[in-house]
């Protein structure tokens, strides 16, 4: 019955659940490793896709994970923050698995823009691959009720992969804006 057999899956799920998470980690973190720097100049372009104006960003930090955003200036003001969905609302999935979406919000609540990462949605391409859909999250406040076939249009076919899509933008830069965000007075 060995240390993963038949009697461990049964009898000791969580040993073998802590095993796999353990080798997905180091999977996870080799793959980091070995994409470098073309890595961080892709995701500084995604992220100065939202901040044109940005001077910098931090490293990701925190929980939940996300990247502050920093204006020019001596001071460098925070103007914002970032986050990948799949790190703050990690439960949510499409129809292919989970959506990684990069969102960015400034300083009051307003969404920056929306950048769809790399997914598996069989019906991403006339959906949310769509320059039209990332386009109608631009000056979002999180306050918005975010409802697909009202403010968010929906696309016939796709209704899983959006709406999954939307929810995770919305539960996501809620979060954000709870933890990060001081509310106007």
């Amino acid at each position: 019955a060995g240390p993963c057999g038949y009697y461990s899956i049964i009898h000791q799920p969580e040993a073998v659940l802590k095993r796999l998470f353990v080798i997905s980690a180091f999977l996870v973190g080799a793959g980091t490793l070995a994409l470098g720097q073309g890595a961080d100049a892709q995701l500084t372009a995604r992220l100065k896709n939202l901040f044109p104006s940005a001077a910098s960003f931090s490293p990701k930090e925190g929980e939940p994970p996300h990247f502050t955003v920093y204006g020019a200036g001596a001071n460098k003001p925070v103007i914002g923050y970032a986050f990948w969905t799949t790190e703050v609302v990690p439960l949510e999935r499409g129809y292919g698995g989970p959506i990684p979406i990069l969102v960015g919000i400034d300083m009051k609540g307003v969404l920056a823009g929306i950048v769809v990462g790399d997914h598996r949605e069989p019906y991403g391409d006339f959906s949310i691959d769509r320059a039209e859909f990332p386009a109608q999250f631009r000056n979002k406040d999180v306050r918005d009720p975010f409802k697909l076939g009202g403010d968010i249009d929906a696309v016939s076919r796709a209704t899983i992969t959006m709406s999954a899509a939307t929810r995770t933008i919305r539960n996501g830069s809620r979060r954000i804006a709870r933890q990060l965000i001081t509310p106007p007075s």
